[in-house]
């Protein structure tokens, strides 16, 4: 892909934007502000938002208040089909009767263009998913990953400055996702076209993002990098949103820069403090966590919390274990090989040391369904 081919992404700046429905309030006070060029991913469960901010983007939908700029114009108003947007659904919306070249052109015929320069359009879509010798088959004849890609080629076949996709890897098998993700990396790499995902596998977002905004309740719980929100949650939601996790509670006390929890008869020590009245609880993540035998391999300032194996999931890698702790709470540990195996049933230690634990304020809006 040379410089001249390359798409000029799209800003999207969304403020304070509400979406209602009668009483029903979809959307709350969401701002976001998407980098031209960004592939950002709206992240969250079932509800929670991300779709609707999607279609307020496409024009699907109408703005019950606040802004929404792209590329630095408001469109609040404009249609769908004047908005020069790239859309990817999860059914992919192939027209049956036409072959994989003129699903492709149809945009581009739309547009008034014929001839030599509609077809090295096509062309250059099809070479840039892999389907050039595809050309002349119909859906019919074309596996789901296929017709994913040429629902793809024709949303980018008139370059436009954005591309926005709802869930479109949500029907096929794993392998064929996985492969699908780094071919649709590639692809935003290659054109540096601004890219709107819509998922609810934060293992997706993860691969595939620049930034991610995770959505709860008709609101943003935080934007950032995968690696910010997984090491750095802002919320409890987030922490358990993104990635594997136990969370731990118990009666707290704070002292100079560490909280202490004590939980059952056992007490452990978090570095960080939470500021104000918030009521803390501890998050660990199961890569951060060792599981030992009682009492053996004591390593000074350890935490311990005593309990018992409930689960035990070989990996190839490694191993996952469930660990059900002496106050009824599951604790999620991964070993890596030769770490040492533990079967269901076991008596377990799970340890880990100050620095380990996320402290973070509890909330209930973080026991929504995370599905």
């Amino acid at each position: 892909m040379t410089a001249s081919q390359r798409s000029a992404g799209a800003a999207i700046d969304i403020r304070q934007a509400c979406k209602r429905y009668g009483p029903f309030v979809a959307l709350r006070d969401i701002d976001l502000s998407i980098r031209p060029g960004e592939f950002m991913t709206l992240l969250g469960p079932s509800g929670s938002g991300k779709t609707t901010t999607l279609n307020l983007i496409a024009g699907f939908t109408e703005i019950s208040s606040g802004a929404l700029e792209i590329g630095g114009r408001s469109v609040t108003g404009l249609p769908a089909h004047k908005r020069n947007i790239g859309v990817v659904f999860q059914h992919y919306a192939l027209f049956p009767h036409m072959t994989v070249g003129r699903n492709i052109a149809y945009p581009l015929t739309l547009r008034g263009l014929r001839g030599e320069d509609r077809e090295r359009r096509v062309r250059r879509a099809l070479d840039m998913v892999k389907m050039a010798d595809f050309a002349h088959r119909y859906p019919g004849e074309l596996s789901g990953g296929q017709q994913q890609r040429v629902a793809l080629a024709r949303a980018l076949v008139f370059d436009p400055p954005l591309l926005l996709m709802d869930e479109p890897l949500g029907a096929l098998d794993k392998k064929l996702r996985e492969w699908l993700q780094l071919e649709i990396k590639r692809i935003h790499r290659e054109l540096g076209t601004t890219f709107v995902y819509v998922t609810h596998d934060q293992e997706e977002a993860l691969v595939l993002s620049d930034r991610i905004a995770v959505f709860n309740g008709g609101r943003i719980e935080q934007i950032g990098t995968g690696r910010e929100l997984y090491d750095h949650p802002a919320t409890l939601f987030v922490g358990r949103f993104i990635g594997e996790s136990t969370v731990l509670r118990g009666a707290a006390e704070a002292s100079g820069g560490e909280t202490a929890m004590t939980i059952g008869d056992q007490r452990i020590v978090a570095q960080g403090r939470l500021p104000g009245d918030a009521s803390p609880v501890i998050l660990l993540r199961p890569e951060r966590v060792a599981l030992k035998r009682p009492g053996a391999d004591a390593v000074a300032g350890e935490n311990r919390l005593s309990g018992t194996v409930a689960e035990a999931i070989y990996l190839g890698s490694g191993s996952k274990y469930e660990v059900r702790l002496q106050d009824g709470t599951i604790a999620v540990v991964r070993s890596p090989l030769g770490a040492g195996d533990f079967a269901i049933g076991d008596a377990a230690d799970i340890a880990f040391t100050a620095a380990d634990p996320i402290l973070l304020a509890d909330d209930a809006s973080a026991d929504v369904t995370l599905t």
